[in-house]
C-alpha cells in the first residue's frame, strides 16, 4: 500500500485520540492556510473543531496567539521534514530536488508572502519574534547540509547561510502566476528540475 504524502508543514487531519488543544491548533492551521488570517474567526475554529468558542479561548486568549502558535508549530514540522530529507546519504543535488518538490507541492496554492503580510499588522513584536526564530531554525537545517557538502568537497566553498536563503527564495517562484494565472512551468516536476538546476549551476560555478 502506498504511503500518503502529507504536504510540507500541514498537520495530520486524523483528530481521533488527540488532546483538544492539538485539535484546535491543527484545525486553525488548516483554516489560516486555506482562507487567510483576517477571514478566519475564533468562532470558525470552534465550529470546525466541534467545540465551544469558550473552549478555544481557554487555550488561546486571542486569535493572534492562536495564529502565532499555529505558524510556529507548522515551521517546526517543516524543519523536521527538511531534516529528514536532507539527512539521507543521497547526493546533495538529489536531496535538494526532493526538498524543492515537497516545498513547491505544499505552497502551490498559497501566497506565502501575502499570507504572512496580512497577519503581521495584527501581531505583537513578541509574536513576530517567535515566528522569526522558528523560521531561522528552518534555514539552519539547510545551512548545515550545505556546510557539510562544502566540507566534503561536494560543492565549492561558499557562504552556507546565503546559499540556504537563496535556495528558499528561488522556490517562491513556484507561487508566480502571469496575468492569465499561469505558472512559469506547466508542472511541479518540471519547475522543481528547472529551479534546482538553475541554483545548482550557479552554486557550482
Amino acid at each position: 500500500m502506498q504511503r500518503e504524502i502529507r504536504p510540507l508543514g500541514r498537520p495530520r487531519q486524523d483528530h481521533q485520540n488527540k488532546p483538544t488543544k492539538t485539535v484546535i491548533l491543527d484545525v486553525a492551521t488548516q483554516l489560516f492556510l486555506d482562507k487567510g488570517y483576517q477571514v478566519v474567526s475564533m468562532d470558525d475554529v470552534a465550529k470546525e473543531c466541534g467545540v465551544t468558542k469558550a473552549t478555544v479561548y481557554y487555550y488561546y486568549k486571542t486569535k493572534a496567539d492562536l495564529f502565532t502558535d499555529a505558524m510556529v508549530q507548522m515551521m517546526l514540522r517543516i524543519k523536521k521534514r527538511i531534516f529528514d530529507i536532507l539527512s539521507t546519504d543521497k547526493p546533495l543535488k538529489d536531496r535538494l530536488l526532493e526538498f524543492a518538490k515537497a516545498h513547491l507541492e505544499a505552497t502551490v496554492d498559497i501566497d506565502i508572502n501575502g499570507f504572512m503580510k496580512e497577519a503581521k499588522t495584527s501581531l505583537s513584536n513578541e509574536q513576530l519574534q517567535q515566528m522569526k526564530e522558528a523560521e531561522d531554525k528552518m534555514y539552519e537545517v539547510l545551512e548545515l547540509a550545505l556546510t557539510a557538502a562544502m566540507e566534503k568537497g561536494e560543492v565549492p566553498q561558499g557562504h552556507p547561510q546565503l546559499g540556504a536563503h537563496a535556495f528558499v527564495s528561488l522556490l517562491t517562484i513556484g507561487n508566480y502566476r502571469d496575468a492569465g494565472q499561469k505558472p512559469i512551468f506547466p508542472s511541479i516536476d518540471e519547475m522543481t528540475e528547472q529551479i534546482v538546476d538553475f541554483y545548482w549551476n550557479g552554486l557550482g560555478n
